[in-house]
């Protein structure tokens, strides 16, 4: 065993919220942080070309390739969740997606005791993390390390016809889902900076990685926190199959993510005592919540043929690729500049529902997200989901060898009123694709299928096909002091341990509505400034809502109504 120096931080995962951290902590430079990363470099075409999304997280190379437990409401299907194994992380290969959520999502984090971290006091680390293409307003900022922009301002008509469809169908339109109103259809954003996927890696720990107070180590696996009389006093890892510890002048800082965080916990004796002892771990702190509370969200694809030939199946030949790649190469434009969810739309699945649950990405194809299959012709789809899900699961360790995967039960539908809300998805989904806007491109319904309306043809469709978004959270919650199930506390801290915090999309304690890159930077940010003892005075901007959500699904009326 080899014992090293000591660092005043280790942060554990070179993720979304590990990179924020390394380069926020080092900008003092009396501050010394180790980050430990199991994956390697991100210096790949594959991560950094946005087109080739579905490359890095399929491949073991960058990707923890989890699966979960069968699901037992999805037929037992055992779900795929790749999560980042690589500079970056998740951010390396993920989809681009940036969406912050709703205001509501966040103050709702406080009402479940996450005191402090309403939207009021979230949106100005939104704004730290964000370099806007379009420029700086109340809601939005100019010169931060995340670039974010739209990609190639929607020149496949496709996706305008998207938007006015929705309009057509009584939703409304926003200029800014990202801003003063989430609610309704318009442009999709990205992390796309100059052509190439803006990571985490790119943004934060690229520019850091010249201090001489950040040391980085590669390809080491954490197998546990170090504890001392409740005090977390460094990790043991094994690095080249020799196992070393370093240790900590002031904090260990978890940032493995949904799976790692609750994971190493768990490894380390911090859990669930009935969970420790089935693996043959001895308990070292009691918290029940470790791992519990998993959250996801699932999607399934609405898709169409298309009567005319401008999508991108058309585009998923050698040749077209080989052609996309060498313009991505030479000039960092084009099709290889994008990760072609180039438009959405947020909206409530019924009345009642505050703000949205249901989310769209639209992409003028026929293809899986993966990229293992395509629609032999010219499609388009919706990619469609639940994003406000009342079922839960947890993340279980398995053994004490910590290169054996935990357990991992999300629980999918569990709840009716997932269930419900997915009936939603389907319904609403082709009164969308119905409306004059579509006219001219819509084809057949290649899936769910035509004959699929009643609420049991709907629920086996969906059972079948559903996947997830890769979206896990919430299995190290933030709460309240008196919550027994709550892991940390609101300042990140673990519950009755010091020197030790949790910091990555884990802490949610419920899950946004929209994709998480943007949310975990966020937390990360506004982390930092916690452990520095600083912090960004409160917003205070309006937000909207439909002044009659609990009387309509929607502002307006369809011009063209369907039966199912």
């Amino acid at each position: 065993m080899t014992v090293n120096e000591k660092f005043d931080y280790i942060i554990v995962g070179a993720g979304s919220a590990g990179c924020v951290l390394a380069n926020r902590l080092t900008e003092d430079p009396d501050v010394s942080v180790l980050l430990l990363e199991t994956g390697g470099s991100d210096k790949s075409i594959f991560i950094q070309m946005p087109t080739a999304l579905s490359i890095p997280m399929n491949t073991k190379k960058y990707a923890w390739q989890f699966h979960s437990e069968p699901e037992p409401y999805l037929n037992n299907r055992e779900m795929h969740c790749p999560r980042g194994k690589v500079l970056g992380g998740s951010s390396s290969i993920n989809g681009m997606v940036y969406v912050r959520g709703h205001a509501r999502d966040f103050d709702e984090w406080q009402e479940h005791g996450a005191e402090g971290w309403d939207y009021q006091n979230c949106l100005p680390y939104f704004k730290k993390a964000e370099d806007w293409a379009f420029g700086a307003d109340e809601y939005r900022s100019k010169g931060g390390p995340l670039a974010v922009n739209n990609g190639n301002n929607m020149q496949n008509p496709l996706y305008k016809a998207f938007i006015k469809a929705g309009v057509d169908a009584g939703y409304m339109e926003t200029s800014d889902y990202n801003g003063f109103q989430q609610e309704g259809f318009g442009a999709m954003h990205m992390t796309v900076k100059n052509g190439v996927r803006w990571s985490a890696a790119n943004a934060y720990l690229r520019p850091a990685m010249s201090r001489p107070n950040l040391a980085i180590k590669t390809g080491v696996q954490v197998s546990k926190v170090l504890l001392e009389d409740k005090q977390a006093i460094g990790v043991e890892l094994y690095e080249k199959n020799n196992i070393a510890r370093f240790f900590v002048n002031k904090e260990v800082l978890l940032s493995a993510g949904s799976i790692g965080s609750p994971h190493i916990l768990q490894l380390s004796g911090i859990g669930n005592n009935e969970t420790l002892s089935a693996a043959g771990i001895e308990t070292q702190h009691e918290l029940p919540g470790v791992g519990e509370n998993l959250q996801d969200h699932l999607e399934f694809y609405f898709q169409y043929q298309c009567k005319k030939p401008l999508t991108l199946n058309s585009k998923l030949g050698p040749l077209s690729k080989l052609a996309i790649g060498v313009r991505w190469i030479l000039f960092k434009t084009g099709l290889g500049a994008t990760n072609h969810f180039e438009s959405c739309g947020f909206i409530r699945s019924k009345e009642g529902v505050e703000w949205p649950d249901l989310q769209y990405h639209f992409l003028p194809a026929a293809i899986r997200y993966d990229g293992k299959s395509a629609f032999e012709g010219h499609g388009f789809q919706l990619h469609i989901g639940h994003n406000k899900p009342k079922s839960r699961g947890w993340v279980k360790v398995k053994s004490s060898d910590p290169f054996t995967s935990p357990q991992i039960q999300f629980n999918y539908l569990q709840h009716q009123d997932d269930i419900e809300a997915f009936r939603a998805c389907v319904r609403l989904s082709r009164e969308i694709i119905a409306q004059p806007a579509m006219d001219e491109y819509r084809g057949q319904e290649i899936q769910p299928g035509k004959d699929i309306v009643t609420d049991e043809q709907i629920d086996a469709f969906v059972r079948d096909a559903v996947e997830s978004a890769y979206h896990p959270c919430g299995s190290c919650r933030m709460g309240a002091e008196d919550d027994d199930m709550a892991v940390i506390d609101s300042q990140m801290r673990v519950r009755g341990l010091q020197g030790l915090r949790v910091i990555d999309s884990s802490v949610f304690p419920t899950i946004p509505n929209g994709n998480l890159n943007a949310p975990t930077i966020m937390v990360a940010e506004r982390a930092a400034d916690i452990i520095k003892h600083q912090n960004l005075p409160r917003a205070e901007v309006d937000v909207y809502k439909d002044p009659q959500w609990q009387q309509r699904q929607r502002s307006g009326e369809a011009k063209r109504s369907t039966s199912c």
